[in-house]
Order: C-alpha cells, then structure tokens, then sequence
C-alpha cells in the first residue's frame, strides 16, 4: 500500500486503539477533523526538529536585489518549501555572517547564494518509513485525549517514539556523515 495522509492518519488511530478508521482526512468524521487538524503542523514541526535525509535539498539563489536597511547586505529569498537551514559547515569560509529574517537569508555574501535546507515534503510516499512511523506516533500522542477520552496511552507512544527514533538513527533515516568537531587548543590538550 502506497503511504498517503489516509493511511498515516489511520496508522495514528490504530496506535490510539481505536476502531474509527478513516477514508479521507477531510471527510465530515470526528476521528478525520482531528488527525487533519494536527497533521500538518506536528509533520512540520517534526521535520524542523530533524535532519531527515529524504527532506535535505540543495538551493542556489540569487540576491532579490534590495539591499537591507542596514550595511548594505544582500538578501536572499527563502525557497518556498524551506523548513530549515542546514548550516554544517560543507562550504568552506561562508555562513559566517548568514542571518534568517523573515522569510530571507541576510548576508555580505553575494550571487548566487548557495545552501542546504531541510524542506517540506508533502508527498508521504516520499518520506523514510521511519519518518511516517514517527509521525504517526506524534499525531497519536498530540490527539490521544480526543480520541481516545483519556491520556493513558500518552507515555506508552512516547515511549515507542523514542524507539522509532533510536531506529532512525541506527538505520540511516539521517543519513548523512558525521559533523565534524571543530579544532580547539584548548579541548585538545584536555584529551
């Protein structure tokens, strides 16, 4: 079966222990209205708390060619999907000065500007299937009091949430090197 935001929603019900399974998000169903209500917010949410591979995409932008208000610095408009930025350190001597406002990148940098992000994918089909467990799990802890009319299950999924992430980790969902640790004098005579 083809991951979709039916079967996340429903695998968030199954999770609850409840038998009001879904055939639409947007259908007119207590158990639709609520998993529609939180599941773009907590996949957000998720996504910026992560460096999930499957999201990890590269930009090139070009200066929007208004200057700040300030220093004369260029700014560069955020790609639409942007959730966050990725500042690991594979340009070498850049990002120094790199500041998020609104919805730009301010910098003394100039054209064209580019970078790694994590980005909002939308398409479920798309996403590590630890990331949709994950999510699922997330919406199952976010809505278990409304669905299920008590909290009870909340430390049971939270738990399971950790699993899954632990999982994540082991198995490459983040799959990328290591960061590298910067050099310090200070630390390296410690050692």
């Amino acid at each position: 079966m083809t991951a979709s935001n039916v079967s996340l929603a429903n695998r968030a019900i199954q999770i609850l222990g409840s038998t009001g399974t879904i055939e639409s998000v947007t259908q007119d169903h207590p158990n639709a209205r609520t998993m529609n209500r939180v599941l773009e917010p907590r996949r957000r949410a998720l996504l910026r708390k992560g460096r999930w591979g499957f999201a990890i995409t590269r930009a090139s932008v070009a200066a929007d060619g208004s200057l700040t208000l300030y220093n004369s610095l260029n700014r560069f408009a955020l790609p639409n999907d942007y959730i966050r930025l990725l500042l690991d350190g594979d340009v070498p001597n850049t990002r120094k000065d790199w500041k998020i406002e609104g919805r730009f990148i301010v910098t003394a940098d100039s054209s064209p500007l580019e970078f790694r992000y994590i980005a909002d994918i939308l398409d479920p089909s798309q996403w590590d299937a630890l990331f949709f467990e994950y999510l699922a799990h997330d919406m199952a802890h976010e809505t278990a009091k409304e669905v299920t009319g008590n909290d009870n299950l909340k430390e049971s999924i939270k738990k399971d949430m950790k699993d899954i992430m632990a999982d994540a980790r082991k198995y490459g969902a983040f799959e990328e090197e290591p960061a590298k640790e910067d050099n310090d004098d200070w630390l390296d005579a410690m050692r």
